[in-house]
């Protein structure tokens, strides 16, 4: 879920929405979790799917439900890139923060100069430590896995 509100400036607030409608009757059937989560991953799937189709206005408003429907379960409230690269998680284990800046520098030095063989092994490297890159048209991001 929280890689469907990445790189998205999410307000406050929820719009009236069939998920809002849905995700309110798994909670009036006596604290039904389960279903109010599956709501929550169905707007997850329709933001990244507005999002796909360019239609970043519709993608604001069902990432903003789906962060204010979280709320009310206490999830989804912190910054996605914070919680995606598991900063407070990997505190004392594994690579750093600017270790793997370095190294996915190293490896788009290195496809630059279509020396493939060392961006999949600095890829792989990264994946072997857990971390999980995402090449995309703004360039690459990653996080922890």
């Amino acid at each position: 879920m929280y890689t469907a509100l990445r790189g998205l400036s999410v307000g406050a607030g929820v719009s009236s929405s069939e998920h809002e409608q849905r995700f309110t009757a798994a909670m009036d059937d006596d604290f039904n979790t389960s279903g109010a989560i599956a709501v929550l991953f169905d707007l997850a799937n329709e933001v990244n799917r507005l999002r796909a189709e360019r239609n970043i206005d519709s993608a604001l408003r069902a990432a903003t439900s789906l962060k204010a429907l979280g709320s009310q379960l206490g999830v989804l409230q912190r910054d996605p890139e914070v919680f995606l690269k598991g900063e407070a998680r990997s505190k004392g284990a594994g690579l750093s923060d600017e270790q793997i800046d370095s190294l996915i520098s190293q490896r788009l030095d290195a496809r630059k100069n279509k020396n493939w063989q060392e961006s999949d092994r600095i890829r792989d490297q990264l994946k072997a430590t857990g971390v999980i890159l995402e090449d995309g048209p703004k360039g690459t991001t990653w996080r922890r896995g």
